[in-house]
């Protein structure tokens, strides 16, 4: 049933003979993700990507990149590279790309003018395109016309009616000329696998799209159609913005006697408040959010979390779990507000993940350390490098932070630098720093290297009780301050547990002359 949106049959997709609302394909399912490096993989990219990539692994097929880099003025340096080096960072690798090849490359636009330009040489000859000659400045003046007059700005599909003599003699005179695609009426409806049933009619009120620019560079709409068809792609998915032209695309496709793929179009991912994503917000390139410790995981989970296509609605799900949950029929035409806000509960969830993942935790440790020499310095003692300390904080702190980031602020310092705490601040909190000292240093020596935290809460209660009727809130100020110079942050015995027995006897020890000269 076509309110099935024709997925009855994807299941069946490997080497069969696959059924579906546009064309029938023989063979595995191919999908595209076809950005243009004219600017850096945000956001809204990557949910296009992943939703592809999700697809084409729910159904045992291939997630193909490829780079629409057409429009030469636009093409920002590195970003090409950039574009699959963040894919393969978020986890969603592809399968053919400009980078790891693959049997029916290139996969750079701008390597396949050849193939373009016999394409668009066909439909010259076959009719369902022509050769313009309008200039620049009579496109200008069509324009202003069309604004002045309230209507919609279209070309008057002037150059459709010159006649074959007329043509030959600009050509054979070296005129500039674009080509243009002549649309045709009677478009016939197509169902989208999330929108279902569309319809445009094109003709009526657009002009004669051009699909060949005067510097032999395809436009979008001629480049994508080509390259979906050499490529053998069976489904694309794409965001709803591209939804008016798929019509046009259509006829495009009917003129060159091509089989189309089905067409999915994504709804819109925007801001909790309705606005689009704007490259401008800065925030939103996955670049900045590698910078700022975000985690692969949770930035899928959170994408994907705020739209639809999934049995069930969760936060902590990792790709597999993403691939298995899938259900296209379940994308809605409703566009996916993302919350940004929520990001840091999401990062918190998956790097606990990754703490309790061996193989993963091991990266995480290597990044700390990086990060500790980085920002710590020569302050550092070379004990907080070890592996077995480090591991030891990451599995303390759990479920506490939201980012390595965190652990190299202000507020775990301590961890890494011995701190600096003076005589009046030690003399401020009570006069028995001695006494408490003393107790601490038996407590360590008696306890040895078997530090947990809860046998530790325990031992400190018990502590408090040996004091000369000293509040148990005195106490651990005094114990927190001596720790890490700090008046906050995680429990004492935690505290006690990340340093460990040697560098707790150490801090301690420096507080016994304070309270001599006192």
């Amino acid at each position: 049933m076509l309110t099935q949106r024709c997925f009855r049959c994807v299941t069946a997709v490997r080497n069969t003979l696959v059924t579906r609302g546009c064309s029938t394909v023989q063979g595995d399912v191919r999908v595209r993700f076809a950005p243009s490096p004219t600017g850096f993989l945000h956001l809204g990219g990557l949910r296009t990507a992943l939703y592809n990539y999700i697809f084409a692994k729910k159904y045992g097929g291939s997630f193909v990149l490829r780079l629409e880099d057409t429009d030469q003025s636009r093409l920002v340096p590195g970003a090409a590279e950039s574009i699959e080096d963040m894919l393969e960072w978020a986890g969603v690798p592809p399968d053919e790309s400009p980078r790891r090849g693959g049997p029916v490359g290139p996969y750079l636009q701008s390597q396949r003018l050849e193939l373009y330009r016999q394409t668009a040489d066909q439909l010259i000859e076959s009719k369902h395109a022509y050769y313009c000659f309008c200039s620049s400045q009579r496109l200008d003046l069509l324009k202003k016309e069309a604004l002045r007059s309230g209507q919609i700005p279209r070309y008057d599909n002037r150059c459709r009616h010159l006649r074959a003599e007329q043509v030959q003699e600009k050509l054979d005179q070296g005129a500039p000329n674009v080509i243009r695609f002549r649309l045709e009426e009677g478009v016939e409806p197509f169902h989208d696998l999330i929108c279902g049933r569309s319809h445009h009619e094109v003709a009526k009120v657009e002009g004669d799209p051009v699909v060949m620019k005067a510097d032999g560079f395809p436009t979008y709409h001629l480049a994508n159609i080509v390259d979906d068809h050499y490529m053998r792609i069976s489904h694309v998915l794409r965001g709803s913005e591209w939804l008016i032209s798929t019509s046009k695309h259509l006829l495009m496709y009917r003129a060159l006697a091509w089989q189309p793929p089905t067409f999915g179009h994504l709804p819109l991912l925007l801001n909790k408040n309705g606005s689009k994503l704007s490259k401008r917000q800065g925030d939103i390139f996955l670049q900045s959010f590698q910078r700022d410790g975000v985690l692969p995981e949770a930035l899928l989970d959170i994408t994907t979390s705020c739209g639809s296509g999934f049995n069930t609605i969760g936060i902590g799900r990792r790709i597999d779990e993403l691939i298995a949950e899938f259900n296209p029929s379940k994308i809605t035409t409703h566009s996916a507000l993302l919350d940004l806000e929520k990001l840091p509960e999401f990062n918190r969830i998956h790097l606990q993940h990754h703490i309790e993942d061996e193989e993963q935790c091991a990266t995480l440790i290597k990044d700390l350390q990086a990060q500790i020499q980085q920002v710590c310095g020569e302050e550092i003692q070379e004990e907080v490098l070890q592996e077995d300390y480090i591991r030891r904080v990451l599995h303390l702190r759990k479920g506490h932070i939201s980012s390595l980031k965190e652990l190299v602020g202000p507020a775990y310092s301590y961890l890494w630098v011995r701190p600096s705490v003076s005589s009046q601040q030690v003399a401020a909190i009570t006069a028995e720093v001695q006494h408490i000292a003393a107790l601490v240093l038996k407590l360590i020596a008696e306890r040895g290297e078997e530090l947990t935290v809860d046998r530790l809460s325990k031992d400190l209660k018990t502590l408090v009780k040996q004091t000369k009727g000293i509040k148990y809130g005195e106490v651990m100020k005094l114990l927190r301050l001596a720790l890490s110079g700090l008046q906050q942050g995680p429990s004492v015995a935690e505290m006690m547990v990340c340093l460990g027995p040697e560098e707790i006897s150490h801090r301690f020890q420096k507080l016994l002359p304070f309270s001599e000269t006192s």
